[in-house]
């Protein structure tokens, strides 16, 4: 089959996300055939670089070995049992390997990020319904927000393009200002400014505390909303507020996870507890869809009743599926094995010393954080995003600029001579891109 013939077959049976379709007129589907560590092939045998992988997922390389052999041997036992009055060793070895790292127990499976999402924000609810106080129902989050788009998890996200639509169908929510220090004044550390932004916090938690239940943060990096960093001081005062109004803190390590910051889980950096994390995205390397909610023993036991009405009724038919589960279990198992979070920190400053070439073009405050890098193109071409991401596919480089951030987040296996293409392809990009 050709690639036209592919790309017509695509375009008249999927719907492809966070699309709109009509743009595949002019901008037309990579038909992806293979991939192999930070490559993708397409089905004409052209090469692209997944600087962003595959949506934030990918940690150990396309075609990983030893987590497809993972999945094999799984696949010649259990492919799958409902989790409802069963149970299997994958999930109960991944279970506790996810305790071990985060301090908290009894995970919850789901699919995806928004899943997650949706269930720390109804065990919240129901915890404190189930304590005698129906009235915590709210949550809070931060500006620019991005926690998924089911709608419990729109109801406390911030992007208008995602949640403007769907309005009347979402629970209220407030926003605190953002510490992203991109936002702060001219002069004003970023540690000054994030304790700025914690101090609004508290004034409000302290006069909403009575009808609040959470507060969600994606610790240290906002990432739909451009890579926003911030300082991890306010992670650590906002455990201390919440800790203080007895509001719940959920942390949304969906996309900062497993390494990403430059610490297996953001909250290491604040040194802090949350009282529920949501994984998902990198848990199983990029391989299989799992999603998982862990949270802290005294919350498990307000469910943990005689009434079938206080405990979490929540499911769906793939909780825990053991493919998953075993995906997972074999990314954990290199991050055990190869010392990851170390070997990191090297590529981490091998990127930020070659990304100085890119200091010549119009763009500011380029940032990191572990394996994550961003800068902001300063342009007046509105529609950047789209050139820059096709200028790149043209030259064999997956990039997709959240408008006029460019920003990478590459598999971890990435060498030295895959980093110096990713970065002076995009300098070449921008430059084709920013007038």
């Amino acid at each position: 089959m050709n690639n036209q013939q592919l790309l017509n077959r695509s375009l008249n049976a999927v719907w492809h996300p966070c699309t709109q379709m009509k743009q595949h007129e002019t901008l037309p589907l990579i038909p992806i055939s293979r991939g192999d560590g930070v490559w993708l092939t397409d089905i004409e045998n052209k090469k692209y670089l997944d600087a962003v992988s595959s949506w934030w997922v990918n940690l150990f390389g396309h075609n990983n070995s030893r987590i497809k052999e993972a999945i094999k041997q799984q696949l010649d036992c259990l492919e799958h049992v409902m989790l409802a009055g069963f149970t299997h060793e994958p999930v109960v070895e991944l279970s506790e390997k996810l305790s071990h790292l985060t301090g908290l127990g009894h995970a919850f499976y789901a699919s995806d990020g928004a899943s997650a999402t949706e269930i720390a924000l109804k065990m919240s609810f129901h915890y404190w319904r189930n304590s005698g106080k129906p009235a915590k129902n709210k949550f809070i989050s931060l500006q620019n927000s991005y926690h998924g788009e089911t709608l419990g998890a729109l109801g406390v996200t911030d992007v208008a393009i995602f949640k403007d639509t769907y309005a009347p169908l979402l629970m209220q929510s407030a926003q605190m200002p953002s510490p992203d220090f991109r936002l702060a004044e001219k002069g004003e550390s970023a540690e000054a400014f994030a304790l700025r932004c914690a101090q609004v916090l508290e004034d409000y938690i302290a006069q909403y505390h009575a009808e609040l239940a959470a507060f969600i943060i994606e610790p240290l990096v906002q990432c739909a909303a451009g890579m926003g960093m911030y300082d991890a001081i306010y992670i650590k005062r906002a455990r201390e507020i919440c800790n203080r109004y007895h509001v719940h803190l959920i942390a949304d390590e969906i996309a900062v996870g497993f390494g990403r910051t430059g610490t297996m889980f953001a909250c290491e950096q604040a040194q802090i507890k949350p009282d529920f994390i949501c994984l998902s995205k990198g848990i199983t390397g990029g391989y299989l869809p799992l999603s998982t909610v862990l949270t802290t023993d005294e919350i498990y036991a307000a469910f943990y009743n005689d009434s079938t009405i206080k405990g979490f009724l929540h499911s769906h038919s793939y909780t825990g599926n053991p493919l998953a589960c075993s995906a997972a279990l074999a990314t954990l198992a290199i991050f055990e094995t190869d010392d990851v979070i170390n070997n990191n920190q090297q590529k981490t400053a091998a990127i930020n010393e070659k990304m100085q070439v890119l200091t010549d073009l119009p763009i500011q405050h380029m940032r990191n954080k572990g394996m994550i890098w961003a800068f902001d193109v300063m342009t007046e071409n509105a529609g950047f995003a789209t050139t820059c991401y096709q200028q790149a596919l043209q030259h064999g480089l997956l990039l997709r600029p959240i408008g006029k951030t460019v920003y990478f987040m590459p598999p971890y296996i990435i060498n030295e001579t895959e980093m110096d293409f990713m970065i002076n392809t995009t300098k070449l990009c921008i430059e084709q891109s920013y007038a």
